[in-house]
């Protein structure tokens, strides 16, 4: 394999820091660089602060072999790349009449008017490579400082994205002679802890080269990122595809899909298989079950319906749940779960059926604590299983915890039973 190049993707703006604007540049710059074997080490976002922007590149360009910087080259005064570039490395700004020709005739293309300070944009370091914007204004520029290499291109995704495809990529391939590629793959995992996840592997972790292993945690389910480098995409594949069996010969039990798959896509994507359809009947959820079936396309070929009966009254008289049953064991117990399933199911039609009941506080009800939870599963033509938890937090994240159980639940029966 070739050499590493420590690599680091700076944004300017403070638009960026206020959440104004979402940083979608260091991600796709990150995407595009691992696919000719280039490791982001850092990324970093920096406001409208001439000082800040300083202090900034010069921590990049001690720790970094490139620097790619978006944002901050366009004509007003709070636009400060080049003024800090300009004072960190002493180096001198001058008028590019090739690119300030370019500027103006994308406005004379454009019907627009050039004003003055549109002549910033045409100012380049001394030594400097201009990066052609075929779409926009502001050039980008390439410029060496130290043992560093700058990239400067606009903030304005659309030309900054023909930038790198149109010019740096091949630029740094011809310079540095790139042949490696960085791929990853996303192992995602249900029913198992991160701690867990993590004691089960960690000879694996402690052992690990290429591919590196990185156990993550999201909400309710845990995953594994595998990243390789190699010669070739080919070559790269392999190695994590070796990986990755050896951690599944310890924790495959708990894998349900890979890279964007979610746990619900999953679900839908067995039930198709199997030919079978789903319904639910939601207390506490209050619909946040159907909402994660909707939001995939082709929900409708599998998932029927849910039944929000989040009152008393509309569990008796939307699902039919009876009063003896209410009143003898409560709407949040094993018995209400289990004949709230039933009945969804037989409201429609479905081969199973999915309940909620419980209590998400901010009081307890019928003497059961905040966070008590109870989830019940109808499977051909019976009561499969019926779970009791008991989850921490507030109201809103104690209903999603729910709904991910339940789906954690649902997909560990369908395995079973495929």
């Amino acid at each position: 394999m070739g050499e590493t190049y420590k690599a680091e993707v700076i944004g300017v703006g403070t638009e960026l820091l206020l959440g104004q604007i979402a940083n979608t540049n260091a991600k796709w710059i990150s995407e595009q660089l691992a696919n000719v074997g280039i490791s982001i080490f850092y990324h970093q976002v920096v406001g409208d602060n001439l000082e800040r922007v300083i202090s900034c590149f010069e921590q990049a360009a001690n720790r970094s072999d490139l620097v790619f910087v978006t944002g901050g080259l366009g004509p007003t005064e709070d636009d400060l790349t080049r003024e800090a570039f300009a004072k960190l490395s002493n180096k001198k700004l001058m008028m590019n009449e090739q690119v300030l020709s370019t500027i103006a005739n994308y406005f004379s293309r454009n019907n627009r008017q050039m004003t003055a300070n549109n002549r910033k944009q045409a100012m380049t370091f001394e030594h400097s490579i201009a990066i052609p914007n075929p779409i926009g204004t502001a050039p980008g520029m390439i410029v060496n400082h130290k043992n560093c290499m700058f990239i400067f291109m606009p903030g304005v995704p659309r030309e900054m994205k023909k930038m790198m495809e149109g010019f740096v990529i091949n630029y740094l391939k011809d310079q540095f002679s790139l042949q490696d590629v960085i791929r990853s793959r996303m192992l995602r995992f249900i029913g198992i802890g991160e701690s867990q996840l993590e004691d089960k592997i960690q000879t694996l972790i402690s052992n690990q080269d290429n591919p590196t292993i990185a156990p993550l945690a999201t909400d309710g389910e845990v995953a594994i990122r595998l990243t390789a480098k190699a010669e070739t995409a080919q070559q790269a594949n392999q190695l994590i595809e070796q990986k990755e069996k050896e951690l599944l010969d310890v924790v495959g039990n708990y894998l349900y899909g890979h890279d964007d798959i979610t746990i619900e896509k999953a679900i839908l994507m067995l039930l198709n298989e199997k030919n079978q359809t789903i319904a639910a009947a939601e207390s506490l959820t209050g619909g946040l079950f159907a909402d994660a079936m909707v939001s995939n396309p082709g929900a409708s070929d599998v998932f029927l319906g849910s039944i929000v009966s989040y009152a008393m009254d509309a569990k008796k008289d939307v699902l039919d749940v009876s009063d003896t049953m209410l009143d003898r064991y409560g709407a949040v117990s094993h018995a209400c779960a289990e004949e709230m399933a039933k009945k969804a199911a037989n409201k429609f039609k479905s081969d199973i059926a999915i309940s909620f009941t419980g209590v998400a506080g901010p009081n307890t009800s019928q003497g059961k604590e905040v966070g008590t939870v109870i989830i019940s599963i109808y499977f051909r033509g019976a009561i499969a299983q019926t779970e009791e938890f008991h989850f921490s937090g507030d109201r809103n994240f104690i209903r999603r915890r729910s709904v991910k159980k339940g789906l954690e639940l649902l997909y560990h029966l369908l395995k079973k039973n495929s």
